[in-house]
Formats: structure tokens, sequence, C-alpha cells
């Protein structure tokens, strides 16, 4: 009984060191994360690998594991930028991106955790000014902000692609002028917009008139082909079909035969 606590105390020691060992050896990556090993005795940080996926993982205890968050996040940029003639436009854009998973190791091992402000922020910012740069602030304030937003992306896209970075989308969400020339801007698109509107009303108002005149010179045309179609003739031929038809009437009536202009007959109702 006295020898016990002897054999106890080694038992303890050594639970308490495999307790320290396991929770230095496990780790958990949690929903929408994965994690870069690096070994220590091994190479450093592994990048011909998969990175460590979402659940627990058991790794040497001399080791560590770097977690990235795997997700579709957002990244959001206040800019001062120049227009093409000079003027300061506040601009701000809003990018979609996440890690290429594939090359996580090296990412972490070329750019590392921090690599947004290394390589993200200053990618959209020059690609931003450069496109701005191409127009005058009426083209970004109006006609042309979807073009530009197109082009910011495709400038950033072909910064950030060799950098092991997805570039899934950049949005400009508001663009501010100086007061001034955005009165102005906004001054000239209303003018432009009355005349517009003044040009639609006489161009209707034409066609309207056109459509009366050919109308009217429709119904000329088709009187013209009558009259010069109804001969002589013709117009006894008709008044005969008719009497011939009034003839056959119950109702009583006197014909009188040839008493009519040219010769046509005249009939006479009881009425």
């Amino acid at each position: 009984m006295e020898k016990l606590p002897k054999i106890v105390f080694p038992v303890v020691i050594a639970a308490i060191v495999l307790l320290i060992i396991l929770s230095k050896s496990a780790i958990t990556i949690g929903s929408g994360e994965a994690g870069v090993l690096y070994k220590t005795f091994g190479g450093g940080v592994v990048t011909d690998e998969l990175p460590l996926s979402e659940g627990f993982h058991v790794v040497a205890p001399w080791n560590k594991v770097f977690v990235y968050e795997a997700r579709q996040q957002e990244l959001t940029e206040r800019m001062k930028v120049l227009s093409s003639n000079g003027l300061d436009i506040q601009l701000e854009a809003t990018a979609w991106y996440k890690p290429e998973l594939d090359n996580l190791g090296k990412l972490h091992q070329e750019k590392g955790s921090n690599y947004l402000d290394r390589v993200l922020k200053p990618a959209i910012r020059s690609a931003t000014r450069s496109v701005v740069g191409r127009y005058t602030p009426e083209q970004i304030y109006s006609s042309k902000r979807d073009a530009i937003q197109q082009e910011i992306f495709d400038e950033t896209k072909k910064i950030v692609d060799d950098q092991y970075i997805d570039l899934l989308e950049v949005l400009v969400r508001d663009v501010t002028l100086p007061t001034a020339i955005k009165d102005a801007i906004e001054r000239k698109l209303g003018q432009e917009q009355q005349s517009l509107e003044y040009e639609f009303r006489l161009i209707t108002a034409q066609k309207e008139a056109e459509k009366v005149i050919i109308e009217a010179q429709g119904k000329a045309d088709a009187n013209r082909i009558l009259s010069a179609s109804l001969t002589d003739k013709i117009l006894q031929d008709k008044g005969i079909e008719a009497t011939v038809k009034l003839s056959e009437s119950p109702n009583s009536k006197v014909i009188v035969i040839g008493s009519g202009d040219s010769g046509m007959p005249i009939i006479l109702g009881n009425q």
C-alpha cells in the first residue's frame, strides 16, 4: 500500500503530458474556413497539398496551422480620383473576393494572411484611378457608369489573377462630384430631356399630319377613279336593273319609262 502513491504519480504525470500533447495537436477548422499546414521540421509551408478542410484534425504538436476565411468576402474602398479633365471625384467601390483554395498554401507563403492590404487594396485603387482618368465627370455620373464598373473589374482582375486571389465582382456603389459640377450636369441632363420630349412631340405631330394627308389623298383618288368609271351607259344599265327589281315589289307604284335624265325611268310610289 505504501508503494501505491509512487506508481500513481508517474501515471498522472504521463496522463498530463499526453493531454498537453493532444491539446497542442488537435485543431478544429470552422465552417467556411480552410487551414494551411506549416511543418516545422518538414520544409515549412505545405504548398503541394490541398489545405485542411472543415472539421477536426490532429497534427504534430511541433507543427502549426494557419486558418483562412474561404468564403466570399467583401472589401469596400472609398477613394479620391481624378477625371479626364483633372477634377476630384469621390468614388466608393466594393469588391467581392475569396482566396484560391487550391493555392492557399502559396498565398500564405508569398503574401501572408494580410494579403488584402498587400495585394487587393492596392490593385483596386490602381485600377480605379486608371479607369476613371479616361472619363469626364458627366460620363462618370450618368451614361458610362456601368462601363466604368466593368473596366475597373477587368483591370483589377488582371492584377490579382496570378496572386492566388479569386476576384468575383466589383461594384461602383457611389460617385460624388463637386457640388457645382453636379448641379451643372443635372441642369444639362434636364435640358436634354426636355429637348427630347419636344422633338418627340414634333415627330408625332408630323406623323399624324402625314397620316391625314395620305387618307385624304386616298379618298380623292378613289372618288376620281369611281367618277371616271361611271359612264352614261353604266348608269342606264344600273337604272334598268333597279327598275326591274322595284317592279317586282308588291308595293303599288307607277313607272314612267324614259322620263328621267338621260332617258332613265321615273318611279312614282303610292307614298
